[in-house]
């Protein structure tokens, strides 16, 4: 969907397709409305404001949403949204126009659901030989470059690995390729800082509110990646599967702690419904 119209493909000199000049967000559509919708509206106009790309209104982003869900082939009850900004078709160069218009686009796809046995048991993760560049400017925004997720998701096939952890080029953890990450300390948990790379991620955000009104703490710090043999166990975040506990780290095991089990339950009464907690 394109300005209100559907669309099957991208001019050849769209500066996403050119450079990956623009911004994304995949927004988890439930029972026909976009799950933590503030969230992902609020880090896409930042990211436009902070990256120079014409920005769109919110009224405008709503606006194109819906009609991509009025018009949807597949069923909007579960399935997931992808907004894509992007700096609008250009001349050849880096360098963008004086007046660039800007392209707003809207996907929609099925959503395929977890097993139950994966939010009751814990997921296995892998930490990745892939390292993150540290690029305080991009750090928490969801730019079109996304190669080095790429680059870390294709390292494995085992299908029986959920997910690989990502550090950056001085060995901090900084998050999954596709998920943010909270490691488990006794009573208290912690999670990387944003600050030099990775992604801050809506589910990531809304799990830090829900922690803190329930009175339990959070450190948001630099996390060095040894601190994955020393913590009590760890769970990941996404706008898609909400939050799924981690039963297995490479060589290191994990019971699923109190703490884990309260905080999917905690996350499930907030109105992310994606399990039975």
């Amino acid at each position: 969907m394109r300005s209100g119209e559907p669309c099957e493909s991208i001019p050849v000199d769209d500066r996403a397709v050119q450079y990956g000049d623009g911004l994304f967000e995949t927004v988890a559509i439930r029972d026909g409305e976009p799950r933590l919708w503030n969230y992902h509206s609020e880090r896409l106009l930042t990211g436009c404001a902070r990256l120079g790309l014409p920005v769109p209104t919110e009224q405008q982003i709503q606006d194109e949403l819906n009609s991509a869900l009025e018009a949807a082939p597949i069923d909007t009850e579960h399935c997931v949204a992808k907004l894509l900004v992007s700096a609008g078709a250009g001349h050849r160069g880096y360098r963008r126009s004086d007046s660039p218009e800007g392209t707003l686009l809207v996907g929609l796809a099925e959503s395929p659901r977890l097993s139950e046995v994966q939010y009751r048991d814990g997921v296995k993760v892998r930490v990745c030989d892939t390292r993150l560049a540290i690029q305080t400017q991009l750090a928490g925004i969801k730019s079109l470059n996304r190669l080095e997720q790429v680059m870390a998701r294709n390292e494995w096939q085992d299908e029986t690995v959920f997910e690989g952890l990502l550090l950056d080029t001085e060995d901090r953890l900084i998050c999954g390729t596709m998920s943010n990450v909270f490691l488990i300390d006794s009573h208290s948990l912690v999670t990387p800082a944003i600050t030099r790379c990775g992604i801050s991620g809506v589910m990531r955000r809304h799990v830090l509110a829900v922690v803190e009104q329930a009175g339990i703490a959070c450190d948001i710090r630099d996390v060095a990646s040894s601190e994955l043999n020393s913590c009590q166990g760890a769970i990941l975040t996404n706008s898609q599967f909400g939050v799924l506990p981690v039963n297995r780290c490479t060589d290191r095991s994990w019971e699923l702690s109190d703490l884990s089990r309260r905080i999917l339950q905690l996350v499930t009464a907030s109105g992310v419904t994606e399990y039975a907690a």
